[in-house]
């Protein structure tokens, strides 16, 4: 009986010489090409054809991006997860919501091998392979950047040639770009001169802040349980309440970072990310909590963001303390809804509103005027007590000199 393998394919240069090396490495096994939709769009656009002509057996495309914004996005969201200060984790949550919906057709397809384009230097092999293992610890793993001859992408753009295999990379023009309904990457190549500019015309999604418009556009986004559920009173499924998101945060030029970030394997490495639609969340996020849950919640919750997303970064989605973290996260979000006022004007997006009828915000309480409702002498002993330990210690000081 000859193997049957699922190869995690986009139709891109990596994989499509993989699904080539792979016949001709494992002869007359079977290899399912395997696409998850994830909101990338026209990059989907004839893959059946081209990987049948490649050599596979069968193509499937699973449409996972309603799951993906859902149950990966949005949990995600909630816990406001950002790598090292600036990294929204677009394609780090991506991986584990394509590694599941694999797995569900390796199991489907009765394969008994996976296969990937990861490469030994990045972070998602690790991503893919530690979500494959905790689905099927069984599960054959195939990675050809860990094994084969070739060395570089140069070396793949001249496999193809050889080969007749179709891509778009080439030498002239050798970044990587990977893009899901969360956000679209670039790295590699010219992009690795970490002093470089990124070139104007590698952007897909955002118009650049100079030539956004020259009016603010105002948005109103609700919330209800942590999760956004409208855009200016249109209540939106995730999906297309992220894609809506997108396109108003892309034509304001909301979005971009460009980034060095610590790999996991140790390495550090240059990223160019559009995020349009997730910035505008993490700030709405971070706006209608402010006004809604208890202070120490924030407070306890803030410490464990990074750890938070340094597990998602570094692939242990499916693992048990993120799981944990999940849940404590979720605990405090039962009170975050509301309405969010956000400002986009030339490459920024801004908080100048925030309401809702769980509100922890009492003007009354508040207020610079007079009030009725607190008692502003009781500062003086709440003050005296958090001051009893620096006292005592000026005290033995004082003493000791």
């Amino acid at each position: 009986m000859s193997e049957k393998i699922v190869l995690a394919y986009s139709g891109g240069l990596d994989t499509s010489v993989i699904l080539t090396w792979l016949k001709e490495e494992y002869p007359g096994c079977e290899v399912v090409a395997f696409c998850a939709d994830v909101g990338q769009g026209e990059e989907l656009d004839g893959l059946d054809a081209k990987a049948k002509a490649t050599g596979a057996e069968k193509c499937v495309v699973a449409d996972i991006r309603e799951e993906f914004v859902r149950d990966f996005v949005f949990p995600m969201l909630r816990a406001n997860a950002i790598y090292e200060g600036t990294y929204l984790l677009g394609t780090s949550i991506a991986r584990p919501a394509i590694a599941k919906a694999m797995m569900e057709v390796a199991a489907a397809e009765g394969a008994t091998a996976i296969a990937h384009g990861a490469t030994g230097k990045g972070n998602d092999q690790v991503r893919f392979e530690l979500s494959a293992y905790a689905m099927n610890p069984d599960i054959k793993i195939i990675a050809p950047w860990r094994t084969w001859n070739i060395r570089s992408r140069t070396d793949c753009i001249a496999y193809c040639k050889e080969r007749n295999i179709p891509v778009e990379a080439t030498a002239e023009k050798p970044y990587s770009m990977d893009a899901n309904a969360f956000h679209i990457s670039y790295e590699g190549g010219i992009l690795e001169d970490p002093w470089a500019e990124p070139p104007a015309e590698i952007f897909r999604w955002t118009k650049s802040p100079e030539a956004a418009p020259d009016e603010p556009e105002y948005i109103v986004i609700g919330y209800e349980a942590g999760d956004p559920v409208s855009v200016n009173g249109e209540r939106l499924e995730p999906f297309a309440l992220l894609s809506r998101l997108n396109d108003l945060g892309s034509k304001h030029g909301v979005g971009r970072v460009d980034v060095v970030e610590n790999r996991f394997v140790g390495m550090k490495s240059r990223g160019v990310y559009e995020t349009p639609g997730g910035t505008i969340l993490q700030l709405a996020h971070r706006a209608i909590e402010s006004i809604t849950v208890d202070r120490e919640v924030i407070r306890v919750r803030d410490t464990l963001i990074p750890e938070y997303a340094t597990l998602v970064y570094r692939g242990f989605w499916f693992a048990p303390e993120r799981e944990a973290l999940q849940a404590m996260i979720d605990a405090g979000q039962k009170d975050v809804e509301g309405e969010v006022r956000v400002k986009l004007y030339k490459g920024s997006a801004s908080i100048v509103g925030r309401r809702s009828e769980r509100t922890l915000y009492d003007p009354d309480v508040v207020t610079f005027e007079e009030d009725e409702v607190y008692n502003q002498g009781d500062a003086t002993g709440f003050i005296r007590l958090n001051a009893l330990r620096l006292r005592l210690r000026a005290e033995r000081d004082r003493k000791a000199k």
